[in-house]
């Protein structure tokens, strides 16, 4: 039975939405450049296997950054991927560095920018210096909001800066989804910056970016809840309200709740199946358990033994999401 989302729009609408043009390329490429392999068992199969990926979420493991970004479903994909396969950091008590965090997110997606790590973490260590260490939850919730949501990020950034320099709301330029990217983010030591900006104004700015945003951006009412709470913040202190935010998490849909952030019983028993199945391997990992933690690099591919594509892919993106935890030194 088809939903009343499919009922109400167009075919090509629908399609569109859920960027199936983007995984039949990907399927179709992959299949062109793996066609011996393939050509034993099937193409049927083969498109079976790759869609079962994609639903399943596993698609995007070691993948090239440009494909994981490429849409919002590979997006929250790639989250959940790297909650699931690096939560024994969090059950350890584990603190991380900066860099730490990235070489993980690299044995997902070997070519993932610095950038993109160096500004999660940011949000979590605000004034603090880039090596100080960090709990996973605390990274993890930053890193939702900085990936999933990095292209309206940018544009906020541009906004926030040009209220900070004085201009009239009614004179800031709401950035175009691809005009607010490659501004520099706002510098933390800069006196005015621990003034903010007037909570209403900002908000009535990003009312208009929401509506306007071809990327995807957090619940409109969510971003209005947070900025209704204060009068002034800064644009750090934005972001770390968004990462803290129960219905802005809720809304994306990757990550469980910060309670549940630790308990995954179906990766559990996934994993003790698979170690099971690896000879000499489950004594190792009872005297090891931080073993586990680690990615199995061919199970989660979906039986996938094709290369991965190396092609740029075109960023579409549109939903929401976050959650709490975090150092709260400004609102």
């Amino acid at each position: 039975m088809l939903s009343p989302e499919r009922l109400a729009l167009p075919d090509y609408e629908y399609l569109a939405q859920r960027h199936v043009l983007t995984y039949m390329e990907d399927a179709v490429c992959q299949l062109l450049e793996n066609k011996e392999d393939i050509s034993q068992y099937g193409i049927a199969r083969f498109f079976t296997e790759y869609f079962n990926s994609v639903c399943q979420g596993t698609h995007v493991l070691f993948r090239e950054f440009s494909f994981i970004q490429a849409t919002p479903h590979n997006r929250a994909s790639f989250l959940r991927a790297f909650w699931r396969c690096f939560r024994s950091v969090g059950k350890n008590g584990d603190l991380l560095t900066m860099k730490e965090y990235h070489c993980l997110l690299q044995l997902l997606c070997p070519d993932f920018p610095l950038e993109l790590t160096q500004k999660a973490a940011r949000i979590v260590l605000m004034d603090d210096a880039m090596d100080c260490l960090m709990s996973f939850s605390d990274f993890l919730f930053a890193f939702q909001i900085q990936f999933y949501y990095s292209e309206f990020l940018e544009s906020v950034a541009a906004i926030y800066q040009d209220l900070l320099s004085g201009k009239n709301p009614k004179t800031v330029i709401v950035p175009t989804s691809s005009s607010g990217q490659h501004r520099q983010r706002p510098a933390l030591c800069e006196a005015s910056m621990l003034e903010g900006v007037e909570a209403s104004l900002f908000s009535q700015c990003l009312e208009n970016l929401c509506d306007r945003h071809k990327y995807s951006c957090p619940p409109p009412a969510l971003v209005k809840e947070v900025l209704s709470n204060v009068q002034r913040l800064t644009f750090y202190g934005f972001l770390v309200a968004l990462s803290k935010h129960h219905g802005i998490n809720q809304a994306l849909g990757a990550l469980p709740d910060k309670g549940d952030l630790m308990h995954d019983p179906a990766m559990d028993e996934e994993l003790e199946r698979l170690l099971a199945q690896i000879p000499g391997l489950v004594n190792s990992v009872t005297a090891s358990p931080e073993v586990s933690c680690l990615p199995s690099r061919t199970p989660h591919r979906a039986g996938f033994s094709w290369r991965p594509l190396h092609h740029a892919r075109k960023v579409d993106t549109e939903s929401d999401g976050s959650t709490e935890e975090t150092d709260e030194s400004e609102t």
